[in-house]
């Protein structure tokens, strides 16, 4: 940790204004997240751990940890941290556009909505920093909460993969298996939800979530610009794709401004990514190929062959869902088990 500065309790406490409740960016299962002013003016994001005695300090060590060792343009570095008898807290670059979350459904953002091309770029951030994780680090990480309330913002609307409290380190010993179940129901796949199993394949059934979020501008529950009401938004998108009418699933903001070709094969792409069984799932690394074909690495459309391969197999893209109709359907409350940090 000798490149992450470490803060005195007073420092951040000066900088948040006593940790006013006017200066809350967001708040989840492990504490809240408030916007500060550093003495050389440098505005951060200052996460607040709750209970730092017990699952508080566990998840301090193991987030300052993770992004001690996860560098990259497309996720939340740490500038610092606080340590003291009975405070946990992480400072971090403030996100001037708040979260995807935010822009795509907060009343209370006062700014324009996410155009197409903007969605496009950060879905192909998002899968740049996912790839970094599972396939570049060492030892890899696993997100387990990938959700547009933690794809952050920069000034560029870059995305910045966030909040990796619940990500998990992996070596060859480790089992993939917890005790306990994290993340955003609606977003976690089948086989995290029913066994505690989690794989890299987790995470990519979780971007295929947010793509739809990106296309739709609904939340994974409740899904449905109002024709649904406590559904789930894969068997939402999955019907309307089976009926060829995914015109349908664009968010209404976008008021009409979307490229066809992009939204048919972006959502074909969050289709395979969300299959009920995670050895279907292509790799991050097979997904950004993909997507950068279909938008271009910047994410501008370039004409290209469609098509993804597994192995030594072409995935097809016309495949039937409809063996996951099923086991998606599960899901019936829109309950968090941790939200936005």
């Amino acid at each position: 940790m000798g490149h992450l500065k470490r803060f005195s309790f007073r420092e951040l406490q000066i900088a948040t204004e006593n940790f006013s409740s006017k200066n809350i960016l967001g708040q989840g299962g492990f504490g809240v997240v408030y916007k500060g002013c550093l003495r050389n003016r440098t505005l951060v994001a200052v996460k607040r751990l709750k209970d730092p005695n017990f699952t508080g300090e566990v998840q301090f060590q193991t987030e300052v940890e993770m992004i001690g060792l996860a560098l990259h343009r497309n996720l939340l570095r740490l500038y610092g941290f606080c340590m003291t008898s009975n405070e946990r807290l992480l400072v971090y670059p403030y996100m001037p556009n708040g979260s995807v979350a935010d822009r795509l459904r907060d009343i209370r953002c006062e700014k324009p909505s996410l155009d197409w091309s903007k969605r496009m770029r950060i879905a192909l951030g998002a899968a740049r920093g996912l790839l970094y994780l599972h396939e570049q680090c060492n030892p890899k990480i696993i997100h387990r909460d990938v959700k547009a309330a933690n794809i952050l913002l920069d000034e560029s609307f870059e995305a910045i993969v966030g909040d990796f409290g619940l990500a998990k380190l992996l070596d060859r010993r480790d089992s993939h298996v917890t005790t306990a179940v994290r993340g955003t129901l609606g977003h976690i796949a089948p086989e995290y939800l029913s066994t505690g199993q989690s794989s890299e394949k987790t995470d990519v059934f979780g971007f295929g979530i947010l793509l739809l979020e990106l296309i739709t501008g609904q939340k994974a529950l409740d899904a449905g610009n109002g024709q649904v009401q406590k559904g789930m938004i894969l068997d939402w998108v999955k019907t309307l794709h089976d009926e060829n009418r995914v015109g349908v699933l664009v968010d209404k903001d976008l008021n009409g401004c979307f490229n066809a070709v992009e939204l048919e094969k972006t959502v074909e792409v969050a289709l395979l990514c969300s299959q009920a069984q995670p050895n279907l799932r292509p790799k991050m690394s097979e997904v950004l190929k993909v997507l950068e074909g279909v938008v271009g690495p910047e994410g501008h459309l370039e004409e290209s062959h469609f098509g993804m391969v597994c192995g030594e197999r072409v995935c097809s893209f016309s495949r039937n869902y409809s063996d996951t109709h099923e086991e998606s359907s599960f899901i019936i409350e829109a309950m968090e088990l941790s939200g936005p940090r």
